[in-house]
């Protein structure tokens, strides 16, 4: 089984790429949505939350408090870090179980879109890793008309990785400053190049 990540800071259009695989009908594991399920009413990594940050960081429904949880991180980069790493933790080990059961199914592709490059759940489990970058004023327009304000868009860009940071990591770099057109005609170029040329068919 060949695993592909896909990984880039926000704004930069890495679930563009990988709804490319989506609709290609590939099984994409999604750590955004990993991490939404696990910080759902009654989701895996609430009480380690809670019992880190106390009975506000969790909603009456049994969930995670976003709007408390955000004043309180975005304030304090260590703190920031403790509640990453705990939903990290528990988000990669439902992407270890999927892995292992698509292995016994015998897929032969696999794709792992994960917005926070670490190296164990990550790093470690793919065969290969496409980085998507974009130019730092663009990702702020497209996060401004995602609905965020300047400076919460600003914040959000400033606690990642920079484009190079991500580049660096990857095998290969997909630059998505450009036209919707222009991403898809490499994200194709490198299916090509770099999964049929494996005998991966997508």
């Amino acid at each position: 089984m060949f695993v592909l990540g896909i990984t880039g800071p926000i704004g930069s259009g890495k679930s563009t790429v990988s709804k490319i695989f989506k609709d290609k009908e590939i099984l994409v594991l999604d750590a955004d949505q990993i991490s939404r399920d696990v910080t759902a009413p009654e989701g895996a990594a609430v009480d380690e939350i809670e019992e880190a940050f106390g009975p506000k960081a969790i909603s009456s429904d049994r969930s995670l408090n976003r709007k408390y949880m955000a004043d309180v991180v975005f304030k304090d980069n260590r703190k920031l870090d403790q509640l990453s790493a705990i939903i990290h933790k528990h988000v990669f080990i439902v992407m270890d179980k999927a892995l292992e059961e698509q292995k016994k199914l015998k897929t032969k592709l696999v794709v792992l879109d994960v917005p926070i490059p670490v190296n164990k759940g990550f790093v470690d489990h793919c065969d290969q890793i496409w980085a998507v970058t974009c130019e730092d004023h663009i990702r702020l327009e497209r996060l401004i008309g995602r609905g965020m304000t300047k400076e919460d868009a600003l914040r959000r860009i400033a606690v990642q990785m920079t484009n190079d940071e991500y580049a660096a990591l990857g095998d290969h770099v997909i630059d998505n400053s450009g036209t919707p057109e222009e991403l898809i005609e490499s994200v194709e170029a490198l299916i090509k190049s770099e999964l049929n040329e494996r005998g991966i068919r997508v």
